[in-house]
């Protein structure tokens, strides 16, 4: 673990994997730094499935886990959502593309006060993010 105090817990039902794989294809610089599976047999969870792991994007840590199929995980909700301050307009526009393919766009891109650009969009996963551009 690294010295951040609260770390974002996002869980799913079945394809926390396929979502940590997706936002290391979309963010720079994202990777997965750990991951544990159920093991057969093992309470609470499927066999295979992701007990936890941490995946490290843009300096952050944030932590996934599949629920079982028997105790599916809520719903993500665009309450709450991820904001991404990107370092260009080409990052910008590579992350934006990437997370609304698939998912749905709330919101831009558009210029937002000091911000060139601002987006509102929730992934095929159902996770809402808000990139911007400075």
């Amino acid at each position: 673990m690294n010295d951040q105090k609260i770390i974002p817990f996002l869980s799913f039902t079945g394809n926390a994997e396929d979502a940590m794989n997706f936002y290391v294809s979309v963010v720079p610089g994202a990777k997965i730094t750990s991951l544990v599976r159920y093991e057969k047999g093992q309470p609470h969870g499927d066999e295979g499935k992701v007990l936890n792991a941490t995946l490290s994007l843009m300096g952050q840590q944030i932590m996934f886990m599949d629920m079982s199929s028997a105790h599916p995980a809520p719903d993500f909700s665009w309450a709450t959502s991820f904001f991404i301050h990107c370092q260009s307009e080409a990052e910008f526009d590579a992350v934006f593309s990437g997370l609304s393919k698939e998912g749905s766009v709330m919101m831009g891109p558009e210029v937002v006060m000091q911000f060139r650009k601002v987006a509102w969009v929730t992934d095929q996963f159902g996770v809402t993010w808000q990139p911007v551009w400075q």
